[in-house]
């Protein structure tokens, strides 16, 4: 059975740093694109950060509203996908997602698996 499991959301003042955690299981990843979306109250989930696979090669793609900001990164080995956000703005509140798919995408709709999430509160 596949889970996935976030971690590391908090409350953090303006400015400060998170990092979220997604620990994956029920199989390997390491040939997945692994991302992180976010959901504020009200709002349609988004897009945040990737790190793509595919067999052509792959890549990390991020959200304009994150990019300089956030760093994604994996650890195939621990099956474990994370995302470092630094400079932090109110904005930035939401429930992260991690979600992967087989395909090299960025759009919710394609995502084959998703966590239940982690609240991040960014106060002013």
């Amino acid at each position: 059975q596949v889970q996935l499991v976030e971690s590391g959301g908090g409350l953090v003042q303006t400015g400060g740093s998170l990092r979220l955690s997604c620990a994956a299981s029920g199989r390997s990843f390491s040939m997945y694109t692994m991302g992180w979306f976010r959901q504020a109250p009200g709002q349609e989930r988004e897009f945040v950060a990737a790190i793509k696979y595919s067999w052509s090669g792959g890549g990390l793609d991020y959200a304009d509203s994150v990019k300089g900001r956030f760093t994604i990164s994996r650890d195939n080995a621990k099956n474990t996908v994370y995302l470092q956000m630094n400079s932090l703005k109110p904005e930035d509140t939401a429930v992260y997602y991690c979600a992967v798919s087989r395909q090299a995408t960025t759009v919710p709709s394609g995502m084959d698996y998703w966590g239940k999430g982690t609240l991040v509160i960014v106060s002013s």
